[in-house]
């Protein structure tokens, strides 16, 4: 409980936040965010569109460690947590890549513009998503865990490719690309003593709300099981 509590104070600052501090060229009061070359006022969008994409890679990981702890064990709860994890990547990863199309089209006057890292975000969703076209394809249990498994962990070892190294080392419109000499890499943004606080405090609130989700998306898919093989018998 206490930690649902902390979750929605976190939130509820961050939303606030980083919707209402106004940006300005010099910030002298705590609550104003410094102008950041090549985003201006549209840099508010890194309080929601960064974190999604963290937890992408974050939920994409715990998809591949609980994948290889049930080639381990043999245990279905780990693939339980393992497509839970997958899910919520799913959706996440969603959510980066609509939050960063409307980003786009403020900024750059359209919702894509097949930059490096729109690219590598849609080579992930068609990598994942025929991840859960494959366990839908699996009737047998013990196997879709197997496969889905073993697809895991091949398929992050992409992740760090498409997500960190491919939009750096290309010429792109986002920022941090190769060409960029803007804002620079996303961890370098120009950010004030606030405006990290805000960040860093929705990286943590965003986290701390996927941990809830995959634990009730976890035992939801456990009830759901239990209960079909009950009407089986």
């Amino acid at each position: 409980m206490k930690q649902k509590i902390l979750l929605f104070i976190l939130m509820t600052y961050v939303i606030i936040a980083g919707i209402s501090f106004p940006i300005v060229p010099h910030p002298i009061n705590w609550y104003e965010f410094p102008t950041i070359p090549g985003l201006e006022q549209k840099a508010k969008i890194i309080f929601f569109h960064v974190p999604t994409a963290w937890l992408s890679v974050i939920a994409f990981l715990m998809t591949m460690i609980y994948g290889i702890k049930y080639l381990r064990y043999k245990n279905l709860d780990d693939d339980a947590k393992s497509v839970s994890a997958l899910q919520l990547g799913m959706m996440f990863t969603i959510l980066a890549t609509v939050t960063g199309s409307i980003w786009a089209k403020f900024n750059w006057g359209t919702f894509w513009n097949w930059d490096p890292r729109e690219t590598s975000i849609f080579i992930l969703l068609l990598i994942y998503g025929s991840l859960i076209a494959l366990r839908s394809a699996v009737e047998n249990e013990d196997k879709r865990a197997r496969l889905s498994a073993v697809y895991s962990i091949i398929a992050f070892l992409t992740v760090p490719f498409f997500i960190f190294i491919m939009p750096r080392i290309m010429v792109g419109l986002h920022p941090g690309s190769a060409n960029d000499d803007n804002a620079g890499p996303v961890v370098n943004f120009k950010m004030n003593f606030n405006m990290q606080i805000v960040f860093y405090i929705s990286l943590i609130a965003f986290t701390m709300l996927y941990y809830w989700m995959w634990k009730v998306r976890y035992k939801t898919i456990i009830i759901k099981d239990k209960l079909l093989k009950n009407n089986l018998r």
